[in-house]
């Protein structure tokens, strides 16, 4: 607990610009003594022109970590509030409606009218020379940036970014099997399952025994690694109903949550396998303004 606050405290005050998360450039410690002489095609290290870095930029995957915390139900590694800034500064700087006077010596997986976040920019100072593929645009980081800005309630713009992408490799243009990064069929774009998660709000412990979903009404789709179901949610003022069922495997929990509304307890474990359903309602825990 006091490593993850001092590193959370660190982060906010020295990483955070205002608007983004920033990169600290720092060279080696010990440069000369871990290797006399160290260049760099023929190139001295300095903090002066360091060399395929980052910098001041606005990294479109800079809340990676931050989205692997919400994907495992940890909650905020900062402050909410700067997380929502440097998402929408994500959108401010990195996204891009049209790639006709966009310059890019790298791969080119976006082209003319087509509408995508890069995978770097540079509002303030931009070095030198940048890393390499900074000008590119790579799906598996824009689905970090979009499930990040669904997290977040952003729910409008991470779609947007989604769909962009689903536009991009629609079956016609593109195959929508095949997101190429730096090869084709690059797992990087798998992490799009997380928008499923964000969206439904859900997440399975085995070690509480509880299974969690958002508080909207909805039909849902959901899956742990031993099963996969629907769950049917009809929410009525300070009342939800909840129909579960399970279309293949087998699961067990005893806590039913609906997030930021209430919960279910029951008596005794439930272990429900193929075909079986359970329903029950939920009172929430919260008052209701009339």
């Amino acid at each position: 607990t006091k490593l993850f606050n001092q590193g959370r405290e660190w982060t906010m005050e020295h990483l955070f610009n205002g608007e983004y998360f920033r990169h600290i450039i720092q060279p080696p410690t010990s440069l000369d003594s871990m290797a006399p002489g160290l260049t760099f095609e023929n190139r001295e290290f300095t903090l002066e022109e360091p060399e395929y870095q980052l910098g001041n930029g606005c990294l479109v995957d800079q809340l990676v970590g931050q989205f692997m915390a919400h994907i495992c139900n940890l909650g905020h590694l900062v402050e909410p509030e700067q997380i929502r800034q440097a998402l929408t500064a994500i959108l401010k700087y990195n996204s891009r409606d049209s790639f006709h006077n966009h310059f890019n010596n790298m791969r080119s997986y976006v082209l003319g009218e087509e509408a995508a976040l890069l995978m770097a920019s540079f509002p303030q100072d931009r070095p030198k020379r940048p890393f390499s593929y900074f000008s590119e645009v790579m799906t598996g980081f824009e689905y970090t940036a979009a499930i990040g800005m669904l997290y977040e309630a952003m729910t409008a713009d991470g779609i947007r970014c989604i769909e962009n992408i689903r536009r991009r490799y629609d079956g016609h243009k593109r195959s929508p099997f095949d997101e190429a990064e730096c090869g084709h069929h690059y797992a990087r774009a798998m992490v799009s399952w997380g928008a499923l998660l964000a969206l439904t709000g859900f997440h399975y412990s085995a070690i509480t025994q509880t299974l969690e979903f958002t508080a909207e009404s909805g039909y849902f789709f959901w899956s742990n690694g031993y099963a996969w179901g629907t769950v049917l949610i009809v929410k009525t003022n300070a009342t939800a109903s909840v129909e579960l069922k399970i279309n293949q495997g087998q699961l067990t929990f005893q806590h039913f949550l609906l997030k930021g509304f209430g919960e279910n307890k029951f008596a005794e474990l439930q272990q429900l396998r193929k075909d079986d359903a359970v329903r029950f309602t939920i009172e929430t825990e919260h008052e209701i303004a009339n």
